[in-house]
């Protein structure tokens, strides 16, 4: 009685299908690809902010002035 077999989930899907029609389940299913997809561009475009600082720091005025010295030697 706890597990189901597959014809209980054939039966399901043909019902769902009967209620929604393929039409509307192919676009919803789009949909949720397209949402996935943004959400991926976004969580990278999120990442690349944060390495760029890291690598493009600008040195403080005490580095820069240690830096200026070494040179001037």
């Amino acid at each position: 009685m706890g597990s189901f077999s597959i014809w209980h989930w054939i039966i399901v899907l043909v019902i769902v299908l009967l209620v929604f029609g393929t039409k509307r389940l192919t676009s919803g299913a789009k949909d949720v690809g397209n949402a996935v997809k943004e959400f991926k561009k976004g969580m990278r475009d999120d990442e690349k902010p944060a390495q760029l600082s890291d690598q493009t720091k600008p040195e403080s005025s005490s580095e820069s002035q240690r830096n200026d010295d070494n040179v001037a030697r």
